[in-house]
């Protein structure tokens, strides 16, 4: 299977891959005249012949324009700031089941040190995404939003569906949490979307649930076991994905 790059644009039946992007590719993976490739501009993808390589610049010529299935669902992730190596581990994996945006949440408990980093960390963040949407060959990246507070998050959504995780002992299941998004999407014309919202280590307070709640975001539960950050994130997507499949 050939690998996906992102470009900046297609200049006709051209592109050009300039920078750290390039660099990659010439240097690190030894990309020789001739090769193909698969490009994205994030909104069409091209299969693509490598024309010419120099030190931070690949030449291509577009051959044929490659099918661009339709996403399942919109889904944004509402996540709130944790160990940043759990965190990135999330943001990869939700990368990789398709979300279309991203939310850092500066939660009451996430830790106030990771908070006061986390803007250093938001470059990382990004290459992060774009090396996760190469790698699971998606269209586009994802929208990385800056560090939000979760109430003012919460009443910016939209969203067909609004799911907030729980631990509280008489939140419903999350199946039953998504047997009720069944009967609260849009018509079956439009693209279903949805919010999932996950907490810090500790759970959500109590002021961020009736924000969440104020908002029209509906508690779901995993179950009785407590799972970690990034385990949650990947489980909830995976089962969000598979209700609002219509195929």
């Amino acid at each position: 299977m050939r690998r996906r790059f992102f470009v900046e644009q297609f200049n006709g039946n051209t592109a050009v891959m300039e920078g750290d992007a390039a660099h990659h590719l010439g240097h690190v993976l030894r990309a020789q005249s001739g090769q193909l490739y698969e490009l994205s501009d994030g909104s069409a993808a091209w299969l693509a012949r490598i024309d010419s390589v120099a030190r931070n610049r690949v030449e291509f010529a577009l051959l044929e324009q490659l099918p661009a299935p339709q996403s399942l669902a919109e889904i944004t992730v509402l996540l709130a700031i944790v160990k940043f190596d759990a965190f990135e581990w999330a943001i990869e994996k939700a990368t990789e089941l398709g979300v279309t945006k991203i939310i850092p949440l500066a939660a009451a408990r996430s830790e106030k040190g990771l908070l006061a980093a986390a803007a250093k960390r938001f470059q990382r963040w990004q290459k992060i995404l774009l090396e996760s949407s190469q790698q699971s060959r998606r269209l586009r990246l994802p929208q990385l939003d800056d560090l939000a507070k979760p109430a003012q998050a919460f009443a910016a959504q939209s969203a067909d569906f609004r799911l907030i995780l729980s631990e509280r002992s008489d939140a419903p299941s999350l199946r039953n949490s998504l047997s009720h998004s069944n009967r609260t999407m849009s018509s079956p014309a439009t693209i279903p979307t949805a919010a999932l919202a996950v907490g810090p280590e500790g759970g959500w307070t109590d002021d961020e649930l009736a924000a969440a709640r104020a908002a029209n975001f509906h508690d779901a539960s995993l179950g009785q076991l407590i799972l970690r950050t990034e385990t949650a994130v990947i489980a909830a997507l995976a089962s969000l994905n598979y209700a609002l499949s219509r195929n």
